[in-house]
């Protein structure tokens, strides 16, 4: 009687155990999937969405869109605010150096050499290394006024734009 009284409790100690360990790897195994769910949004939030203005081999003028890096150390001149628009904006034109802009008001359409556009807009960096030809132009869709901030690069610094 004894062992049958054994046998049955080592049979339920088994059992359950068994459950146990099913249920600890079922549980481990959707932590495992928030683990990552999580760390696949802290890399989304780990970025600023850019959009990288640029001049291929023939001097026109075209764009990729990307991310630049939170808590990157950037090696910049200075930065200045501007509200206004310069004459020379109001026309196809390229970027007068390398620069970060960064729109704090307004949401404006780019327009490219080949014709293809894209929106700037609070959120969203623009990278203007569109220094030759004729450039981009851009006009302002929503809101009465654009303002940025320039952030010039000093000569030869790297951008940490990474293309999607």
């Amino acid at each position: 009687m004894k062992k049958m009284f054994l046998l049955a409790a080592l049979t339920l100690l088994t059992a359950a155990t068994s459950i146990n360990a099913t249920t600890t790897t079922i549980s481990g195994g959707d932590k495992t999937k928030k683990a990552k769910a999580k760390k696949a949004e802290a890399e989304k939030e780990s970025y600023i969405k850019a959009i990288r203005l640029y001049n291929l081999p023939d001097g026109t003028c075209t764009f990729e869109e990307g991310k630049i890096p939170n808590k990157t150390n950037m090696d910049v001149k200075t930065f200045f605010a501007q509200t206004h628009v310069d004459d020379y904006e109001k026309v196809a034109h390229a970027a007068p150096r390398m620069q970060y802009v960064v729109t704090l008001k307004g949401k404006l359409k780019f327009k490219v050499s080949n014709g293809d556009t894209f929106i700037i807009e609070p959120g969203v960096v623009l990278v203007a290394e569109d220094t030759l030809g004729k450039g981009h132009s851009w006009d302002l869709v929503k809101g009465e006024k654009w303002e940025r901030l320039y952030i010039p690069l000093k000569d030869g610094a790297e951008d940490h734009f990474i293309k999607n």
